[in-house]
């Protein structure tokens, strides 16, 4: 097994970092203050963040967008995905994953069962997603202390927040339709709002059928008893559908709205040939927000939501496993009025999740989880930038009352009391320059599975064995950054560390046991450290407009109680995009390199290096009067076979699930 040394990858990277700064610097002709960017998951709506933070919408979401949430955000600065086949993957930032990663829908809880295994997608569509915000870093208690490796904020406005129309009403709309040839995928969507200056409904739905995967190479099937070849990924088809119905009523200080969605999506589980799943999803949304309540609350908000979730495991036409999760998530946040210079929000959540798996492959018992929480989060405006700081105090009970009839699981419970706390500072240097920085210390209490669980895990290979006298995670956390911008051109620069007292680690207790080897959860030391880059470069600003966007990202992780690599870490990245555009059409060039990685645990695969090209065209016209945007996107042109370091596929079964051949998608958008 090669080890390459940490300081060598991150000195090439900080060269990288100031090679990107200089040449933007370079290129620069206008002057300007850095741009504002809008995020919602910031609570107090402030246009100047100090967490680093990322937004895909509009044509850039459009021209991103794949059939999963994890391979629409992959190729972000810091963010790459779990890629268990095209159709379950989840985002994975700055090297972690899981239940480490916190993933929200208008900025409330998304409760669905991704995080327990690779092989659960999701119940979230990008073709019903407005906007993604991705926030790196722990600095974000109000949604967790257990979120230390980010936040990912998926906004799709069912509850309209504001009136979209005025007194005389109004009705607004989008439907896209397209084609992709990698997959035979034939996807759409229609998006309908309507209402007043005082109220507004809003109904939308999708529908998207895949075939099998086509990729570079041979892949044997087998279903039914027959064994072919072809160059697809076996068992990787897919039918999906979703829907939802909301509607707001808006008042001289507020609003109050609620929204019931489905989704549904049947799909292979590529590790077996003949196993697929059904994935269903419903979900109840509540929100309501009054604002200007007298001299010490500026607003008060309140958001409820509750999941009913089921993942069904089909074995061909036989029911396998099920597995079922219902929760509620109760969010209570409320502004306080400003005192001088300080801003900032209070609030208190409350989570109420149940869990069952019943069947052969219920390798965690039926369990329940009560998690409350108060936050604060406060910013201080200073002549120079702001100061912030966060705190979070949960209590959080796991208990597990077992499965009728199968001993292996015992009934207990553990309560924790994690704690975390945050401080971080903007700094304007100047008009052009900004030095951001963010401390923290996390506690994330135990999952129910990393408690309880006992038997085979297919998704894993593995046999997987919980430890019931789990202490809370605990990590300190530091991440400064650097960002420069004039007129178009821009450049930013993370560092990051993450240092783990008691990292929860899947670690081989007997790699040599039958069925499948076995594995515990253990607690360890653990070490991530890493840097982002990225920039832009205006070439040319004139009726014709061309830039040059660079980026590049690196993450070393270790299990610093035994020297040994943590598994499922990106290489270094590096990209590059040529983006053109003039008056009605737009034209995009980038790459994608990914290096070798050769720090794996000992026993496990290293994964070679590789590039993807990509490319991208689309011209905006007018269809029947109606704004219309043509797309087309090429991906992987070199028809190049790749596999993903971050995929438990590749240790898994190797060779079986590679990244996606040489595809070109169509499609258009209409607006009204």
């Amino acid at each position: 097994m090669k080890k390459t040394s940490t300081p060598s990858s991150l000195f090439r990277l900080s060269a990288i970092a100031s090679l990107t700064l200089l040449a933007c610097s370079g290129w620069a002709h206008e002057t300007a203050t850095l741009e504002p960017v809008v995020v919602t998951g910031n609570p107090l709506g402030a246009t100047e963040l100090i967490v680093p933070t990322e937004q895909l919408s509009g044509t850039e979401l459009l021209l991103r967008s794949q059939p999963s949430l994890g391979e629409t955000l992959q190729g972000l600065p810091g963010v790459s995905s779990t890629y268990f086949g095209p159709n379950s993957s989840r985002p994975v930032i700055r090297g972690m994953d899981g239940d480490r990663i916190s993933i929200l829908n208008n900025g409330s809880a998304s409760l669905d069962l991704s995080a327990l295994s690779y092989d659960h997608a999701l119940a979230l569509d990008p073709l019903l997603i407005e906007r993604v915000e991705v926030l790196r870093g722990p600095g974000v208690l109000q949604y967790g202390g257990s979120a230390v490796g980010g936040v990912v904020n998926v906004i799709d406005g069912r509850i309209h927040r504001q009136p979209l129309f005025g007194e005389e009403g109004g009705v607004a709309g989008k439907l896209d339709a397209g084609y992709a040839t990698g997959n035979r995928e034939q996807g759409g969507a229609v998006v309908l709002d309507g209402g007043t200056n005082r109220y507004s409904l809003h109904v939308d739905a999708m529908s998207r059928k895949t075939g099998d995967v086509s990729v570079p190479a041979d892949r044997e099937c087998t279903q039914g008893g027959v064994t072919t070849t072809a160059r697809r990924i076996c068992n990787s088809a897919s039918e999906t559908w979703g829907g939802a119905v909301g509607g707001s009523m808006f008042f001289d200080r507020g609003y109050m709205g609620a929204s019931l969605s489905t989704y549904d999506k049947n799909y292979g589980a590529v590790a077996e040939d003949e196993v697929t799943i059904r994935m269903r999803s419903n979900t109840l949304a509540l929100e309501g927000e009054v604002r200007e309540l007298g001299p010490w609350l500026q607003s008060l908000k309140a958001q409820y939501s509750q999941t009913d979730y089921r993942h069904t495991e089909f074995e061909g036409a036989a029911v396998g496993t099920v597995f079922k999760t219902r929760g509620q998530d109760l969010r209570l946040q409320a502004r306080h009025a400003r005192v001088g210079r300080l801003d900032g929000v209070i609030g208190l959540q409350f989570d109420d999740t149940d869990f069952s798996a019943n069947g052969d492959e219920a390798y965690a018992p039926s369990s329940r989880t009560l998690q409350n929480a108060a936050f604060v989060h406060e910013e201080l405006a200073m002549g120079w930038g702001k100061l912030s700081a966060g705190a979070r105090l949960e209590s959080v009970r796991v208990e597990s009352f077992g499965i009728d009839g199968n001993a292996a699981f015992v009934p207990g419970a553990r309560s924790f009391n994690p704690s975390s706390h945050a401080l971080g500072a903007l700094w304007n240097v100047a008009p052009e320059w900004q030095l951001t920085s963010n401390l923290s210390w996390n506690e994330r209490a135990p999952r129910h599975y990393e408690l309880y669980a006992n038997g085979d895990h297919v998704a894993t290979n593995s046999k997987e064995i919980g430890n019931a006298k789990l202490d809370k995670e605990r990590s300190t956390n530091v991440d400064v950054g650097a960002a420069w911008k004039r007129g178009a051109h821009r450049a930013r620069v993370q560092l990051f560390r993450h240092d783990f007292s008691n990292y929860i680690s899947l670690e081989g207790t007997d790699l040599a046991a039958t069925p499948r080897p076995e594995y515990t959860y253990t607690q360890v030391q653990a070490r991530f450290i890493g840097l982002e880059v990225s920039g832009n470069v205006r070439l040319i600003d004139e009726l014709h407009k061309l830039d040059l966007g660079l980026r590049a990202d690196r993450v070393e992780a270790e299990n610093t109680s035994t020297g040994q690599p943590l598994p499922r870490i990106t290489p270094l990245r590096l990209g590059a995009a040529l983006q053109w555009s003039r008056a009605a059409w737009g034209a995009r060039l980038g790459l994608d390199r990914y290096e070798a990685q050769n720090r794996v645990p000992e026993g496990q695969r290293a994964t070679a290096g590789y590039t993807l090209w990509n490319a991208a065209l689309n011209f905006r016209d007018k269809v029947g009067g109606l704004p219309a945007l043509w797309y087309a996107r090429v991906d992987n042109i070199g028809d190049t076979l790749a596999y993903s370091s971050t995929s438990i596929l590749t240790q898994t079964v190797p060779g079986k699930a590679p990244l996606p051949g040489r595809s070109l998608k169509v499609g258009l958008q209409l607006a009204f």
